[in-house]
């Protein structure tokens, strides 16, 4: 389970729908394995398809409302794509959907699998510069749905994003230098349908300049579903926002703390609502102590010694490499979909495509695409 041949890199341009209909459009395989992929992962939890989209729907009317560009582009994927406008909102509202059947069903066996990132400020790095990474655990349908999506934009900076195809964005960084790392987070109080989904803010975040702009944009804007940014800038300015549902009073802010940060699937902080990791994403603890601990072996970190922590198999398979558990049926058995180091200074990426432990890192510099702020 690995993407031998690379994810594909694509480029797009022009006004937001312009720009969805090119993604839509060059990433049309990948677009319908994502969508088929979560018609299988819904159904083995009990959604049909058309439920899966009635669901999202209850979302469209905040997105048009808060953010009608994103919107367009929303539109502008589905045309490209061939599929209707709400089969692109249902990938987009999968974490939604997702989380809404966990809560109704908390008793079951938990997700076990995702995402853990770190930041590094430049006085923890070899090369002297911010360093914002993770793996990514995912269903394992999307090692045929990632794209690796560069964006030109007139109004806005550029920026590249590691995606899923069909969905808005992943872990990004923009001209501004602002990296975006994420990790899944999950409380009694998800759902919240007057609020915006989990993907269509990890968008909204690559407009943002600095790290306090992503705290108000998060806060400045009622949530839909639990999650947790993880941002930086090449001067070394490193927050962890933690997000439950709803609005201001569910924003958690971390700063660094001795030039490192690290996360996993749970909350840090004190929650309004309780976190559902506990039956959930409980693999998450092990995971947490593992990269706060590898991270702080050393005084300064470099892209092998960052590899190593990010081929850490403490736990498997639920590790922070993580690999598909036999025990789990097909459709929902996760794995590391691929590995990221983002360098903002230097606007370049570090990616294992596919499981880390089993993949070769490839460096994609986007220099000449980020190279200038709008």
């Amino acid at each position: 389970m690995t993407a031998a041949s690379g994810y594909p890199r694509i480029r797009v341009s022009g006004d937001p729908y312009e720009r969805g209909l090119q993604y839509g459009t060059l990433a049309r395989r990948q677009v319908r394995n994502g969508r088929d992929g979560y018609e299988r992962n819904f159904a083995g939890n009990g959604i049909d398809w058309a439920g899966a989209c009635a669901l999202a729907e209850r979302y469209a009317g905040p997105i048009r409302r808060h953010f009608p560009q994103i919107w367009r582009e929303l539109e502008g994927i589905a045309a490209g794509s061939g599929l209707d406008v709400a089969d692109v909102l249902a990938m987009n509202c999968r974490t939604e959907i997702m989380w809404e059947r966990a809560n109704r069903a908390a008793s079951e066996a938990g997700i076990r699998g995702e995402c853990t990132s770190f930041g590094l400020a430049p006085d923890r790095t070899a090369i002297g510069r911010t360093l914002i990474g993770q793996n990514w655990d995912w269903l394992v349908h999307s090692f045929d749905s990632v794209v690796v999506l560069e964006v030109e934009r007139e109004d806005e900076p550029n920026y590249v994003t590691i995606v899923e195809a069909g969905l808005l964005a992943k872990f990004s960084l923009n001209a501004h230098g602002l990296a975006v790392g994420v990790n899944t987070l999950a409380t009694t109080a998800d759902i919240d349908t007057r609020g915006i989904p989990f993907h269509v803010l990890l968008r909204a975040l690559v407009d943002c300049r600095t790290t306090y702009d992503a705290v108000e944009l998060l806060a400045g804007v009622p949530r839909a579903a639990s999650g947790n940014f993880l941002v930086g800038t090449p001067d070394g300015a490193i927050l962890d926002i933690e997000c439950e549902p709803g609005c201001v009073e569910g924003v958690h802010v971390l700063p660094a703390f001795g030039g490192q940060v690290a996360h996993a699937n749970h909350f840090l902080s004190r929650t309004v609502a309780s976190d559902l990791a506990l039956t959930q994403l409980s693999d998450s603890y092990v995971r947490q102590q593992r990269m706060t601990d590898l991270l702080a072996a050393r005084a300064e970190h470099t892209q092998d010694s960052l590899h190593a922590i990010l081929t850490d198999h403490v736990g498997s398979p639920g590790s922070i490499c993580c690999h598909p558990d036999s025990r789990t049926p097909e459709a929902k058995q996760w794995a590391s979909i691929c590995s990221i180091v983002i360098d903002p200074a230097e606007r370049e990426v570090w990616l294992c495509e596919g499981i880390p432990c089993r993949t070769e890192r490839r460096r994609i510099s986007c220099a000449e695409l980020l190279s200038g702020e709008r």
